[in-house]
């Protein structure tokens, strides 16, 4: 290569080296102006995030801070979840528990086709109310309206395959009562929103359970259960019982109860006609009255008890004296008799025996009307009874007692009261005179003393379990007998009141006994409203209805309570062949 080549390629080289030099600064400022964008585009994304979830988090400040907003009947998911105490009988027997369901809504604003989604729902829903369902669905401004509570799992399996836009399900909680109508109006039932709306599930709530509830402070946290005093085993065989007699005697009504004279504990009670507390609805025309505790009858001869009991506790009435019972009382234009006159004196055993009407209006007046009324109040069967089931009624009386009320009170006339009361009464005649007011809830012997009231002397005491026992022996408690539990007490038929007049052919029986007499643990009463005879030619009497009922439980019973039969002279036997 030429010298003049060579330096053509040097000044090649040079020119190209002075540009090379120059381009570095203009690609660094490129760069520099690029990276200022992005950090600036970083930045207003992270204004613009901060800004979004600031928002957000006002609403939900907001939100909090606002009252609840009544949609519909919905409550939050939480409390529609909210467990319920399960409620056991006294030897851990289930009564009532919980059970997951769900229901059905429906969001209006998004339903496509109301008449479309109404047809596809009646396919499953057989009972659907079309019209209804249809109005609601198609309130387009509406975004939450319930369709059916408490679904089925099949039903709801059924409805989501049909695919209907708008439609959803939410999670609930439902009562469910494994015994039925077992315990029907001890137990009670829930509404649709699982909350008590009667027996000792109402009780429950009452307690502050449903203040906690509406407080949110309940969860789907299993709570611990509630015992209950009574024996599933006892009650089961009572309501039996009852079913039976119903059936036999074609009456309008039946009831019982099973009560530790020491405690005060309800081992079983039932009224007849009842419900299922599953599907309470069903029964709510003349099932959900419970007449063992909220119902007031006139009781009939059963008050005679008290009435004899009022006078050997005044002291002016002794066992042995006698009453003239050969004529009628006539007083206020109406004339005292009794059913089946015996036309002489009677002893106080034999007033009791042959329920003399006649005699025990004497008693009665020997005492005076007011101290009866004084003795009345004194058992607690004028006022209202306190105890945790909150079907109660109160008792009705003369606002002026008088001596013709004095009389016709003395015999179970002219006042109404609860059977339970009159069990509770009962009991205080036998147990040494302490007058223990009723509990569905466990309690020992040694709680109850603390409660019980001494009402009548325990030398009163003593001689009304002996009258029980000599009627149960030879009067009109022989029907009630039970062989080994020695069963003493006291039948009542009652004529009831039609149209202001007392009818002749309609009776209201009882029978107040108690077992087993030469130590009682226990009362029952059993009562049945317009029993006929087993060959329906008239009234059947308390004699032969009531007081069978009252023997048919305490045979099948007594053992399950552990009272232990005794057999042969002083209880001595080992065996009894039957």
């Amino acid at each position: 290569m030429s010298f003049l080549s060579r330096i053509m390629v040097v000044k090649s080289q040079a020119h190209f080296a002075a540009g090379g030099a120059k381009r570095p600064a203009a690609f660094q400022g490129a760069a520099k102006k690029k990276a200022k964008q992005a950090k600036n585009r970083v930045g207003l994304m992270m204004l613009a995030f901060v800004g979004v979830y600031a928002l957000v988090g006002g609403r939900l400040v907001q939100y909090g801070l606002t009252s609840p907003e009544t949609v519909s009947s919905i409550m939050p998911a939480d409390r529609l979840m909210a467990s319920r105490p399960d409620l056991l009988d006294r030897n851990g027997e289930l009564l009532a528990t919980d059970i997951r369901t769900v229901s059905l809504f429906a969001e209006p604003h998004k339903i496509v086709d109301a008449d479309e989604a109404v047809e596809k729902l009646a396919t499953v829903l057989t009972d659907l109310d079309v019209k209804g369902t249809y109005k609601r669905l198609s309130m387009k401004n509406s975004r939450f309206q319930w369709l059916r509570r408490q679904l089925t799992p099949k039903q709801q399996s059924q409805i989501l395959a049909l695919g209907i836009p708008g439609i959803g399900f939410r999670p609930e909680k439902r009562r469910f009562y494994p015994g039925g109508s077992t315990a029907a109006h001890i137990l009670g039932f829930v509404n649709i929103d699982n909350r008590g709306a009667a027996g000792m599930e109402r009780f429950m709530d009452n307690q502050g359970l449903a203040d906690l509830t509406a407080l949110g402070m309940t969860s789907d946290a299993p709570l611990e259960p509630m015992h209950l005093s009574i024996d599933l085993r006892v009650q089961s065989i009572l309501r039996d019982v009852l079913v039976n007699a119903m059936a036999k005697y074609e009456s309008l009504g039946a009831g019982a109860v099973v009560l530790d004279v020491h405690t005060g504990e309800i081992l079983a009670m039932a009224s007849l006609p009842d419900f299922d507390p599953n599907n309470p609805t069903e029964g709510k025309e003349e099932g959900w009255l419970n007449r063992v505790s909220n119902g007031t009858f006139e009781m009939g001869s059963t008050f005679k008890s008290f009435t004899l009991a009022m006078g050997l506790d005044s002291g002016k009435v002794k066992l042995s004296d006698s009453f003239d019972a050969r004529a009628p009382i006539r007083i206020g234009g109406f004339t005292i008799k009794d059913f089946h006159g015996k036309g002489r004196f009677l002893t106080v055993p034999e007033i009791f025996q042959y329920s003399s009407n006649i005699g025990t209006a004497k008693i009665a007046d020997t005492v005076g009307t007011e101290g009866h009324k004084e003795f009345l109040e004194r058992l607690g069967l004028t006022k209202r009874m306190h105890t945790e089931l909150p079907e109660v009624a109160t008792p009705s009386q003369p606002r002026v007692w008088k001596k013709i009320n004095s009389i016709t009170i003395s015999f179970g006339h002219g006042v109404s009261t609860t059977p339970l009361q009159t069990a509770v009464a009962g009991a205080a005649l036998v147990n040494g005179g302490k007058l223990i007011q009723p509990t569905f809830l466990p309690r020992t012997r040694e709680e109850a003393d603390k409660v019980a009231v001494d009402v009548i002397k325990p030398s009163t005491s003593k001689d009304m379990r002996f009258l029980f026992e000599w009627n149960g022996v030879n009067g009109s408690g022989r029907n009630a007998r039970v062989e080994g539990f020695n069963v003493g007490g006291k039948t009542g038929t009652a004529d009831k009141v039609v149209n202001g007049r007392y009818s002749h052919d309609k009776n209201f029986n009882a029978f107040l006994a108690a077992f087993p007499m030469e130590n009682p643990q226990y009362v029952v009463l059993t009562f049945i409203d317009e029993p006929k005879t087993d060959k329906g030619n008239g009234a059947a009497l308390a004699g032969t209805s009531a007081a069978p009922m009252a023997g048919e439980i305490i045979r099948r019973s007594a053992a399950v309570l552990g009272v232990e039969p005794k057999f042969g002279e002083g209880g001595t036997a080992l065996l009894q062949s039957y």
